[in-house]
This record gives structure tokens, C-alpha cells and sequence, in this order.
């Protein structure tokens, strides 16, 4: 297992932008984002491996930029042009590796969440 701590959540405006970050305890091969809004079941929304390959769901391709600093064992989640329906709980997910879509496979461990509200 290893232990991750987002930050960076907060409210923000429709349009507006925000950067989540997650602190890993060590280097993990496959790191992603996930979010759960309330009466949804948990989406993936975007991962990265250690190549360096990202993997977007369609609702935040082309707004959302998912990036890891592997010397400091950090993932970044730069959202832009927030939407309403952006608003969620934000977790931050690691395994052994990134499967297609936006899935993490092996033994995945999971932060806590940072809550992102994006109001009209």
C-alpha cells in the first residue's frame, strides 16, 4: 500500500480553473483521478503511468491536464474551464498499472478526496 494526500480542492466559478495535488509516500507505477458526486456511482477521470501516457474520460478531455513529478512523487490534477457538473469529491488513485480507459489495475490505494464545488 501507499499512502496519498491530495490537496488543492476548493469553489470555484463556472469557467474558473483550479490544480489538485496528491503526495505520494513512494514511487507508484500507475497514478489516476477519480470522482464521486453525490447520488453518482465513482468515475475515472484521468490517469498517467510512469511513461508518461495519459488517459482522459471524454467528459474532461481537451479542459483537464493530469501530469506526475515522479521526483517528488506528486500527481497534478490542472482543471480548467470548470463546469457545474465538475463538482465532486476528487481521489487520488495508485496500483501497479494504468489499464485502458481510465482504470488502475493491482493493488490500488486510495487518499482521502479533496472536494471541488464549482458554482454558477
Amino acid at each position: 500500500q501507499v499512502q496519498l494526500v491530495e490537496s488543492g480542492g476548493g469553489s470555484v466559478q463556472a469557467g474558473g480553473s483550479l490544480r489538485l495535488s496528491c503526495a505520494a509516500s513512494r514511487r507508484v507505477s500507475c497514478m489516476g483521478w477519480f470522482r464521486q458526486a453525490p447520488g453518482k456511482e465513482r468515475e475515472g477521470v484521468a490517469t498517467v503511468d510512469n511513461t508518461g501516457r495519459t488517459r482522459y474520460s471524454d467528459s474532461v478531455k481537451g479542459r483537464f491536464t493530469v501530469s506526475k513529478d515522479n521526483d517528488k512523487n506528486t500527481l497534478y490534477l490542472q482543471m480548467n474551464s470548470l463546469k457545474l457538473e465538475d463538482t465532486a469529491m476528487y481521489y487520488c488513485a495508485a496500483g501497479l498499472f494504468c489499464l485502458p480507459g481510465t482504470s488502475i489495475g493491482g493493488s490500488t490505494s486510495w487518499g482521502q478526496g479533496t472536494q471541488v464545488t464549482v458554482a454558477s
